[in-house]
């Protein structure tokens, strides 16, 4: 069955046919196929155009990592709204920030998000909510946001109760509405999550989405060494690109997606077991979280190998210079096949195979924009996005290896030192668990090169003096530590999404929290 136009909804009708019995996504407590998606969605799907939800409304959605989250995304995007995925880890000032830049009509909730009582954040959110009747929202705060619908009853007047046994308009006309959905229209808006005041919107088409995610199923076949339909834990949450890269990129084939509400290792290494998954997509600090947890040594983790024996990243798979490969990025949806790029220096000339510069990207494969951005502040005048990603490229290999953004990169005594390949070279060393680097300014040099490590083993420890040896027998002088701290696992901070927090950790380094010494 040929896919007739890249869209979501098509997507999903393909997947229903080709294979409708597979297993599309587990949690600990719920199953899915592909046609139970099909079928549940359209219900969803159906009532919403019934209550005058449609092309170009723009719904929140503040759910968990679940079988929730996967029908309502799939409803929404079948009618040709605007699907807005909200952080479950917002705040309530967070959650009003950004119904009220993404203008969203419609958010839709459950009671409890993570033991969080939905309703009590909502109110906190907008404090005039109580008093008003549902459906007829007005909030200042929120201008265009007319109704909060909640899957079950919460018993306040402001809320809007979604009614699973309504049958809405007819399958006649969600499959007209269906027919309707462009390639061209905006399908997502995925928010950032940067440190700048304001989260950026990301936008979405539906062709722009679908054709970036149409190589996932055998990226993650590569990268774990599997063969046959995936069993992948996805320990991304949905609401950024990475989990939305995932559900969306198991719809082309038959892969089956396992996730939790909650990121935790002992869930997590369960589900593993019990699901045969052949491996685990996430950031490297939990995959160090699932080897840390006192029962992995014992687990049968048989069908998914590189968990033990492999790298922290599976960015680190098979890379021929310690560099990771570029895992792409949310202006481009999680791929880069349909994407122009050039590969720059300072002076914006192309840059040949084997040297560093920075990635510039254009095409179909690429944002439409930033939300409430015009395309001159985001794109030059030739159509190109500067990402700021210092990159390369090996001839006859088609994939990009990350060398760092511009901001992460190290000016030691005025040569620049790329903190990831510092990590490769040290991570390869037997009595090193982890390791990061970042820059600490220095009177003399600029910024001296530190190294923070986690010892493999606990007990011994590891001796820096010998890590320093043996680091300048594989690394120029300059991209050497000069500053050497060890740390267990659980004192290096990470962000809210699960990545490392490499600011926190520089300042901590800087302030003496952790007691460092001469390399």
């Amino acid at each position: 069955m040929t896919l007739p136009r890249p869209t979501v909804p098509a997507l999903l009708q393909r997947s229903a046919h080709d294979f409708g019995h597979h297993t599309y996504l587990v949690t600990p407590t719920e199953r899915l196929t592909y046609e139970q998606a099909e079928q549940r969605s359209a219900r969803i799907a159906r009532w919403l155009l019934g209550e005058g939800v449609g092309k170009g409304t723009r719904v929140g959605l503040f759910f968990p990592n679940g079988v929730d989250w996967v029908i309502w995304w799939l409803a929404v995007s079948r009618i040709g709204a605007l699907v807005v995925p909200l952080s479950t880890l917002y705040t309530a000032a967070e959650i009003a920030k950004v119904a009220r830049l993404a203008d969203i009509a419609l958010l839709v909730a459950p009671a409890e998000v993570l033991r969080i009582d939905v309703a009590e954040r909502f109110e906190t959110a907008w404090p005039q909510l109580v008093g008003q009747p549902g459906g007829r929202l007005a909030l200042a705060g929120a201008p265009y946001l007319r109704r909060i619908l909640f899957t079950t009853d919460i018993g306040r007047a402001w809320a809007t109760r979604y009614d699973d046994g309504a049958d809405g308009v007819s399958p006649d006309l969600l499959a007209a509405a269906e027919a309707e959905v462009s390639p061209a229209d905006l399908a997502v808006m995925v928010h950032t999550s940067g440190s700048t005041a304001d989260p950026k919107g990301v936008l979405h088409t539906h062709g722009t989405l679908v054709r970036q995610t149409s190589t996932w199923p055998s990226a993650v076949r590569l990268v774990t060494k599997s063969e046959g339909p995936p069993r992948i834990l996805s320990a991304m949450p949905f609401f950024w690109i990475g989990g939305l890269l995932a559900v969306t990129g198991a719809l082309h084939e038959p892969v089956t997606v396992i996730t939790m509400p909650r990121l935790d290792a002992g869930t997590a290494l369960d589900l593993v077991e019990r699901e045969r998954a052949t491996g685990v997509i996430g950031w490297p600090a939990f995959t160090q979280k699932l080897r840390d947890h006192p029962t992995f040594a014992d687990r049968d983790l048989s069908s998914a190998p590189l968990l033990r024996d492999g790298p922290l990243d599976v960015a680190m798979v098979d890379v021929p210079d310690g560099y990771p490969v570029h895992r792409t990025m949310s202006e481009t949806a999680g791929g880069f096949v349909f994407t122009d790029m050039r590969i720059v220096d300072d002076a914006g000339e192309p840059v040949p195979d084997g040297t560093v510069g920075e990635l510039l990207i254009r095409g179909i494969g690429v944002m439409a924009g930033y939300n409430k951005r015009e395309r001159w502040e985001t794109f030059d005048e030739d159509g190109w996005y500067h990402t700021g990603d210092h990159v390369y490229r090996r001839a006859g290999d088609p994939r990009l290896f990350y060398v760092g953004r511009s901001t992460e990169l190290i000016k030691a005594a005025g040569a620049n030192v790329s903190p990831l390949e510092v990590e490769a070279v040290i991570e390869e060393f037997d009595d090193v668990a982890q390791c990061l680097v970042v820059g600490v300014d220095d009177a003399v040099r600029g910024e001296q090169v530190c190294a923070v490590v986690v010892p493999a083993d606990t007990d011994t420890g590891v001796d820096v003096a010998s890590l320093a040896e043996r680091t300048r027998a594989q690394l120029s002088a300059y991209k050497v530590p000069t500053r050497w701290a060890v740390v267990t696992s659980d004192q290096i901070p990470t962000l809210a999404s699960g990545k490392f927090d490499r600011k926190a950790l520089r300042n901590m380094v800087a302030d003496g929290v952790f007691e460092s010494v001469a390399g």
